[in-house]
């Protein structure tokens, strides 16, 4: 049986080649109709699609570099290249955002109309459905393993679709008022504002360091009280490295035991960690008072 680390990496691969694939595509038939029509939005939009291939490829970079194994440099892995990547992707999105706003404005200030025809709206809705399908599965990609690049890129895939809506609108009201396309490209643009604050601030926190989440704690305390070793576990620092997680906390236990005592009992609940929620523990050993 392939091991679930193992597995991770070929989801990760595969969410990447995914999105390759299908951006590729799309930007082809975007590009085609935005030159038929003149559409600056569409063609826009296009090379927009074309930056999401960009950062597919750093999500199959990074789930070949995050899986390598632990070496003398890198004695906890290659786990955070995932987060490294991500802050990547954020930076990227928020170039994206600020590019549309100035799109949008220029669209405004013009005043003037695109007559997009049926060939524009056909693809516009293929686009919208193919990227709404590929962030659903870059999400369940990223729920199955873990992986914050993958809810990234699924996040990229999102907000592609949404400018697609917007570009959709702009197609269907554009006769009404030449104003509403780059008004709908500002929104947009806030909504890839707000998506890339969520993956910065997430990736950029565990980067520096976090607390454990109450519910890991909770797991932690459980599992320890059912072996009824009469001790107290607190003071946790967890740090994840991808797959590969370090906790070390204080374990408080009877003062009366000896040093091999304490040991066996420490020992213990690393073996238990680690073969029960895939954590590797060290663990400073504390009499009680």
């Amino acid at each position: 049986m392939p091991s679930s680390t193992h597995k991770d990496r070929n989801w990760t691969l595969t969410e990447g080649w995914v999105s390759i694939c299908g951006n590729i595509l799309l930007f082809f038939l975007k590009l085609w109709v935005g030159l038929i029509t003149g559409s600056v939005a569409l063609t826009a939009d296009a090379y927009h699609t074309l930056t999401d291939s960009i950062s597919s490829g750093i999500v199959i970079v990074s789930g070949w570099v995050s899986s390598k194994p632990a070496d003398e440099m890198h004695p906890f892995g290659h786990g955070r290249s995932d987060l490294i990547s991500s802050v990547i992707i954020g930076v990227l999105l928020a170039l994206i955002g600020f590019e549309f706003i100035l799109k949008s404005v220029e669209q405004i200030q013009s005043g003037t109309g695109v007559d997009y025809g049926k060939a524009a709206i056909i693809v516009t809705v293929i686009s919208i459905l193919v990227k709404e399908a590929m962030a659903q599965f870059a999400f369940w990609a990223a729920r199955k393993t873990e992986n914050t690049i993958l809810k990234a890129d699924g996040w990229h895939h999102r907000t592609d679709a949404l400018s697609s809506v917007v570009i959709l609108i702009g197609i269907l009201c554009g006769s009404f008022a030449d104003w509403i396309d780059g008004a709908l490209g500002i929104l947009v643009s806030l909504m890839i504002f707000y998506a890339s604050y969520e993956i910065l601030r997430d990736s950029v926190s565990r980067l520096i360091g976090e607390t454990p989440d109450r519910k890991v704690v909770d797991k932690i305390d459980a599992l320890i009280e059912k072996m009824d070793l009469n001790v107290r576990p607190h003071h946790f620092h967890l740090h994840r490295y991808g797959d590969h997680i370090e906790l070390t906390f204080h374990l408080t236990m009877d003062g009366d035991l000896t040093l091999e005592q304490a040991h066996d009992q420490a020992h213990r609940i690393e073996q238990a960690l680690r073969d029960q929620m895939r954590i590797e523990a060290t663990i400073h050993m504390e009499p009680q008072e």
